[in-house]
Protein backbone atom coordinates (compact mmCIF):
# COMPACT_ATOMS: atom_id res chain seq x y z
CA UNK A 1 0.00 0.00 0.00
CA UNK A 2 1.39 3.41 -0.99
CA UNK A 3 1.86 6.06 1.64
CA UNK A 4 1.00 9.59 0.60
CA UNK A 5 3.35 12.25 1.94
CA UNK A 6 3.96 15.90 1.34
CA UNK A 7 6.95 18.15 1.86
CA UNK A 8 7.37 19.68 5.29
CA UNK A 9 7.37 23.48 5.26
CA UNK A 10 8.26 25.07 8.58
CA UNK A 11 6.95 28.43 7.33
CA UNK A 12 3.39 27.08 7.55
CA UNK A 13 3.78 26.75 11.33
CA UNK A 14 5.33 30.13 12.08
CA UNK A 15 2.21 32.10 12.94
CA UNK A 16 3.40 34.58 15.58
CA UNK A 17 6.45 36.75 16.16
CA UNK A 18 7.29 34.52 19.13
CA UNK A 19 7.13 31.41 16.92
CA UNK A 20 9.56 33.06 14.51
CA UNK A 21 11.94 34.15 17.25
CA UNK A 22 12.00 30.70 18.85
CA UNK A 23 12.49 29.06 15.45
CA UNK A 24 15.45 31.31 14.65
CA UNK A 25 17.00 30.74 18.08
CA UNK A 26 16.68 26.96 17.64
CA UNK A 27 18.23 27.14 14.16
CA UNK A 28 21.14 29.22 15.44
CA UNK A 29 21.72 26.67 18.22
CA UNK A 30 21.65 23.79 15.73
CA UNK A 31 23.66 25.49 12.98
CA UNK A 32 27.07 24.75 14.44
CA UNK A 33 29.57 26.24 12.00
CA UNK A 34 27.16 26.33 9.06
CA UNK A 35 26.06 29.92 8.32
CA UNK A 36 23.93 28.71 5.40
CA UNK A 37 21.63 27.06 7.95
CA UNK A 38 20.93 30.47 9.50
CA UNK A 39 20.37 32.00 6.04
CA UNK A 40 17.90 29.20 5.35
CA UNK A 41 16.10 29.93 8.64
CA UNK A 42 15.80 33.62 7.71
CA UNK A 43 14.35 32.53 4.36
CA UNK A 44 11.78 30.31 6.08
CA UNK A 45 10.74 33.19 8.33
CA UNK A 46 10.57 35.51 5.32
CA UNK A 47 8.24 33.06 3.57
CA UNK A 48 6.05 33.01 6.67
CA UNK A 49 5.81 36.79 6.31
CA UNK A 50 5.29 38.81 3.13
CA UNK A 51 8.33 38.25 0.89
CA UNK A 52 7.45 41.11 -1.47
CA UNK A 53 7.15 43.66 1.34
CA UNK A 54 10.34 42.40 2.97
CA UNK A 55 12.19 42.75 -0.33
CA UNK A 56 11.03 46.37 -0.55
CA UNK A 57 12.06 46.94 3.09
CA UNK A 58 15.58 45.67 2.37
CA UNK A 59 15.94 47.59 -0.89
CA UNK A 60 16.35 44.35 -2.86
CA UNK A 61 14.27 43.21 -5.78
CA UNK A 62 11.93 40.34 -5.00
CA UNK A 63 14.02 38.08 -7.24
CA UNK A 64 17.24 39.23 -5.57
CA UNK A 65 15.68 38.61 -2.17
CA UNK A 66 14.68 35.06 -3.13
CA UNK A 67 18.11 34.39 -4.65
CA UNK A 68 20.00 35.70 -1.60
CA UNK A 69 18.05 33.38 0.71
CA UNK A 70 18.07 30.36 -1.60
CA UNK A 71 20.39 27.37 -1.07
CA UNK A 72 22.46 28.61 -4.03
CA UNK A 73 22.62 32.15 -2.65
CA UNK A 74 25.68 33.59 -0.99
CA UNK A 75 24.47 36.84 0.56
CA UNK A 76 26.83 39.46 1.89
CA UNK A 77 26.84 40.28 5.58
CA UNK A 78 25.15 43.56 4.68
CA UNK A 79 22.29 41.68 3.00
CA UNK A 80 21.91 39.33 5.96
CA UNK A 81 21.82 42.33 8.29
CA UNK A 82 19.16 44.07 6.17
CA UNK A 83 17.04 40.90 6.02
CA UNK A 84 17.30 40.36 9.77
CA UNK A 85 16.28 43.97 10.43
CA UNK A 86 13.35 43.76 7.99
CA UNK A 87 12.20 40.61 9.83
CA UNK A 88 12.36 42.46 13.15
CA UNK A 89 15.60 40.94 14.43
CA UNK A 90 18.76 42.64 15.65
CA UNK A 91 22.10 40.95 15.09
CA UNK A 92 24.35 40.76 18.11
CA UNK A 93 27.44 38.92 19.23
CA UNK A 94 28.37 37.47 22.56
CA UNK A 95 31.50 35.81 23.85
CA UNK A 96 31.82 32.06 23.51
CA UNK A 97 31.65 30.57 26.98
Amino acid sequence: MAINTRSWDSAEYLKTEEDMQLYLEACIEESGDDPSFIIHALGVIARAKNMSQLARDTGLTREGFYKALSPEGNPTFSTVSKVAKALGFKLSMKPVS
